[in-house]
């Protein structure tokens, strides 16, 4: 992507301002907006015309071998916008080999592909580190209650019952406390009278 001469002074102005930031005139912040937008319509056109040449580059190849003269242009223009060549290129690039254009292409494919691969099973095996946790607070009966707990695997003990009070002896020449039997005896039925008979 190429920048105008003015294009560039009001990319300096503006690298200017973020690194020492001051108070911008009007017209200065116009600048910026309008190199914005122009820098923002240059890469959706980028990302329109890559659309567009990868279609072709589909289209050609399945067109092999016919249209292999113009499968090999276009494949070597997407390499140069930065492709990245798929399993069907290498096959299709296979089938050319007799051809020498083709034949250099399949090197640098094949090469591209081992590179991407190798790029892929790297970030697998090293994924990015999580982002930090916040820390956290232990809270009352937490991790003390979880060492002094039971273990996994194991059933929880039931709490021991509490012990009864044992009833004090009377000390020497006290008396002893009733107890509420004592006090208050069982009442018991009145037995019915039994029934006269009368003399007959």
């Amino acid at each position: 992507m190429a920048l105008s001469a003015d294009e560039l002074r009001v990319l300096r102005r503006a690298l200017s301002v973020a690194l020492h930031p001051t108070t911008l005139p009007d017209e200065d912040i116009q600048d910026c907006l309008r190199l914005a937008d122009s820098l923002d319509e240059a890469a959706h056109e980028a990302r329109r015309l890559r659309a567009f040449l990868l279609a072709d580059l589909t289209r050609y190849r399945q067109a092999l071998p016919g249209s292999a003269a113009g499968y090999l242009e276009l494949l070597q223009d997407a390499l140069a916008a930065g492709y990245d060549p798929v399993v069907d290129d290498l096959a299709a690039l296979r089938a050319l080999r007799g051809n020498p254009v083709a034949a250099v292409l399949l090197d640098r494919c094949q090469e591209l592909a081992e590179r991407s691969v190798r790029a892929r099973l790297a970030r697998r095996s090293f994924p990015a580190a999580p982002a930090p946790r916040a820390r956290l607070l232990a809270l009352p009966g937490g991790r003390a209650a979880d060492e002094s707990g039971p273990k996994p695997g194991t059933r929880p003990q039931p709490a021991p019952e509490p012990a009864k009070p044992q009833p004090k002896a009377p000390a020497p020449g006290e008396r002893p406390v009733p107890k509420p039997s004592e006090v208050f005896p069982p009442r018991r039925r009145p037995v019915p009278p039994p029934e006269q008979r009368a003399a007959g």
